[in-house]
């Protein structure tokens, strides 16, 4: 069952509530996006009106909430992989070692910035990191060859950072106000950007996304991670008119400049994997 279904069916007064259920609390997740008309525009303009003012605590908790859901999913798949014998390389062993670390770090962080906020962390979901059996990235199967769970591993990896890179940026303007907690979301954000290049980095791809391709080797099926990509209109300026007398070209226009992704797009993302 879609999660989505869930988005228009609570308040932001049930955000604080303890959650019966994970999907329900993803619902109430994705209203934050809805509500912030100052997601659809360029950060930097969605802050020039009324830049002091400070968001309620119920939409703070509800992004953290939401980041934390996302790093859960991160820190279990890593260490999973870690186990799963896949990673023969002592290269892949080391990065994937690394980023099982940050990922554990920032679980417990969010954990405890929720904590500090009055509310109560979101409980930790069930994955499926299979999807019902369409990938095997732990060769579970005796069928499944070690090359093509070590490829299975790495395109996962790659949709979800590339994910947490995208939704951590969507949710900046919902931490307006809180200083703190949105200085901590930038500081984990561009960690996130750099596990992206480095997994990028490990499959032979460029470290940057161009267009909206999600590069090659990637199922169809992370798609949705890349859509957006392609814009390249920055600020109501068409970017790719810039340029020393020779116009910047589509493609390194859109390398140069990231996208968000909204709080539904992050949860319709997520859900894939989440059993419960």
């Amino acid at each position: 069952m879609n999660i989505i279904k869930f988005l228009d069916e609570f308040t932001t007064d049930q955000l604080q509530a303890p959650m019966s259920s994970r999907r329900a609390m993803f619902g109430q997740l994705g209203n934050i996006s809805k509500k912030a008309a100052m997601l659809a525009v360029p950060f930097g303009l969605a802050t020039m009106g009324n830049k002091a003012q400070a968001q309620s605590s119920s939409d703070v908790t509800a992004v953290l909430n939401l980041a934390l859901t996302l790093e859960y999913l991160e820190d279990e798949f890593y260490d999973l992989a870690l186990q799963s014998g896949v990673l023969t390389t002592a290269k892949s062993q080391a990065i994937y070692a690394q980023i099982a670390k940050h990922e554990s770090q920032h679980v417990t962080f969010l954990t405890s910035a929720i904590e500090a906020q009055g509310a109560t962390p979101v409980a930790k979901p069930t994955f499926d990191f299979t999807v019902g059996g369409a990938f095997d990235p732990f060769m579970n199967n005796a069928n499944t060859t070690q090359a093509t769970a070590y490829a299975q591993l790495l395109a996962l990896a790659q949709a979800f950072e590339d994910t947490g890179v995208r939704a951590y940026k969507g949710q900046a303007a919902n931490l307006i106000g809180n200083d703190a907690v949105l200085t901590a979301a930038l500081q984990i954000h561009s960690v996130e950007a750099r596990h992206a290049s480095e997994i990028r980095r490990l499959r032979g791809l460029e470290g940057w996304i161009t267009g909206n391709q999600r590069g090659e080797g990637m199922p169809e099926a992370t798609q949705a991670v890349y859509n957006g990509e392609e814009n390249v209109t920055q600020g109501g300026v068409d970017v790719t008119t810039l340029g020393s007398g020779t116009p910047f070209s589509v493609d390194s226009s859109t390398q140069a400049y990231d996208e968000i992704l909204t709080g539904d797009q992050a949860v319709e993302i997520a859900s894939l994997f989440i059993v419960s």
